[in-house]
């Protein structure tokens, strides 16, 4: 019998990003929250992050939601590791953080972004050792 391999990019996305009761357990075992601040419900969010801007980078991630808090969620599976990765992982938790309040809103409705990232490689191969 052959199997699906969950670190495809297609399967990754199709089990985390369809599947809401796998991604809750997944970021509820693995990001640090304080107790009682466990992920109970989710809504997907599109994983498209378009810039209004059309001369501006596009975003895409594996998989975008938020909690009944408002805290967002990125996941990612990345399988090969890129000097560029951690700059990309930063400007798409940036982007989905600098988007939750529009012109004229107060700061302190900004909720937390997580973003995980799992790498199917050495994170810094350099550091290796």
């Amino acid at each position: 019998m052959r199997y699906l391999n969950p670190k495809a990019d297609l399967t990754f996305k199709h089990v985390f990003g369809e599947h809401p009761d796998l991604v809750m357990s997944l970021l509820n075992a693995l990001l640090p929250l304080a107790p009682g601040e466990d992920i109970t419900d989710i809504e997907y969010l599109p994983s498209e992050m378009v810039p209004e801007n059309p001369l501006r980078k596009n975003s895409i991630v594996d998989v975008r939601c938020k909690d009944k808090v408002g805290r967002q969620f990125i996941v990612e599976m990345q399988m090969i590791w890129s000097p560029e990765f951690k700059q990309r992982v930063l400007f798409n938790a940036s982007k989905a953080y600098a988007r939750q309040i529009d012109c004229g809103e107060n700061y302190h409705l900004l909720q937390p972004v997580y973003s995980l990232n799992i790498v199917n490689d050495i994170f810094e191969p350099e550091l290796e050792g």
